[in-house]
């Protein structure tokens, strides 16, 4: 991996460079992009490709307080670092890496609540009722994985998911899967949803993403990954899909939604998910708060 060309490309000069995800701590697919944060202080975000491999470009701050985006920085492995700037704040995040971990997992139950009640609110007038109800199966798949020590890694959450020990909190595994449906996935269903995926991502963010969302569909898919594909498929779409503003404004939509996140149109099946979905995260709610 030579580093100092992807450097000289991203014309980087006097701000310390880290990399982090599943590429500095593993394990990682061939598809999977290389995550390098570059800490010059900038609100942004792009994407690179250079020798076949892809690089997903962050920017961010040395004071940075929101543990979102400590969490990402836990366990990145430093490139560039002339004063010791970015050893200092991984080694703040190490030491309080109990909290930070605490901080977010209580962030994405939040989430999740919310969401459910906006699922069960809008259960016979929102047509976004059922998207509301993948995302909060999504939010709490967040707060489960990290629950047991996993850093959120859509491509390879489901496995580890199904992989933690069988125990009171995991429990919600079931729910999650269930609610996000991934029983459903079959060649022909993720070649589908994979088209408006990519649409919804190219609509909402006007980014490389989508050819990185095609490169990671063709791998899953070839290692018959279809459950972890249909998985992250949905992961992606809860990213954009939370990134709209006035939602009601653009019922428009939800035509790519419902064949990206592979809607549920069962009204009972939907309020059910919902309904199993807020046991779940307020029982782990009540254990954040002992």
């Amino acid at each position: 991996m030579e580093y100092k060309k992807i450097l000289e490309n991203l014309s980087i000069e006097n701000h310390p460079v880290g990399i982090g995800g599943c590429k500095s701590q593993g394990p990682s697919y061939d598809c999977c992009e290389y995550d390098i944060t570059v800490f010059d202080g900038k609100k942004e975000e792009s994407f690179l490709e250079h020798d076949g491999n892809f690089y997903h470009i962050y920017h961010g701050t040395l004071e940075e307080t929101s543990p979102d985006i400590l969490l990402q920085y836990d366990g990145m492995t430093i490139l560039v670092d002339e004063q010791w700037e970015l050893r200092m704040l991984l080694s703040k995040i190490k030491e309080k890496k109990q909290q930070i971990f605490n901080a977010y997992v209580k962030n994405c139950l939040v989430e999740s609540g919310v969401c459910i009640t906006k699922a069960k609110h809008g259960l016979n007038s929102d047509p976004y009722s059922s998207s509301w109800v993948k995302c909060a199966a999504y939010f709490l798949a967040d707060a489960i994985s990290v629950l047991n020590s996993y850093h959120p890694s859509p491509v390879h959450m489901l496995k580890t998911l199904r992989e933690l020990p069988k125990n009171k909190t995991n429990e919600a595994v079931s729910v999650i899967t269930d609610s996000i449906g991934i029983e459903r996935a079959t060649s022909s269903l993720l070649s589908r949803m994979l088209k408006s995926t990519m649409g919804f991502s190219d609509l909402i963010t006007d980014n490389f993403h989508s050819r990185i969302i095609s490169r990671k569909y063709n791998y899953l898919v070839e290692n018959s990954l279809l459950s972890d594909c249909y998985f992250y498929l949905g992961y992606v779409n809860r990213n954009n899909f939370k990134k709209i503003q006035d939602l009601h404004r653009k019922p428009e939509l939800i035509h790519l939604l419902k064949t990206g996140f592979d809607l549920e149109n069962d009204t009972i099946k939907v309020e059910s998910d919902a309904n199993n979905l807020y046991e779940a995260t307020n029982f782990l709610l009540s254990l954040a708060h002992e």
